[in-house]
């Protein structure tokens, strides 16, 4: 199989749900995929996080506050909604029958 070929074929089985592989369009190469040990993976890791910015602990409260509120007013919209579909199904019935 060619390059092209190739990198199509894995544009395909990535389509499907294979696992992606990806590739170089241009050459069809596949990339290497480098080795570090435990050790350099965990000061990686160590320094990749040290670059998080955290949030405050008030940041925190307000947006689980704001979750909360979002979810109630989720629930109060869609219990009307079922109130209207409810009003509305027993009206249909109540003139057909």
């Amino acid at each position: 199989m060619h390059g092209i070929e190739r990198c199509a074929q894995s544009r395909l089985e990535f389509a499907s749900g294979a696992r992606y592989t990806p590739c170089n369009i241009l050459t069809g190469k596949m990339p290497d995929m480098a080795t570090t040990n435990p050790l350099q993976f965990i000061q990686q890791v160590r320094s990749e996080v040290s670059k998080v910015v955290w949030p405050t602990r008030r940041e925190v409260f307000l947006t689980t506050v704001m979750v909360f509120i979002m979810a109630a007013l989720t629930a109060i919209f869609f219990a009307f909604v079922d109130i209207l579909i409810r009003w509305g199904l027993e009206a249909v019935l109540t003139m057909l029958g």
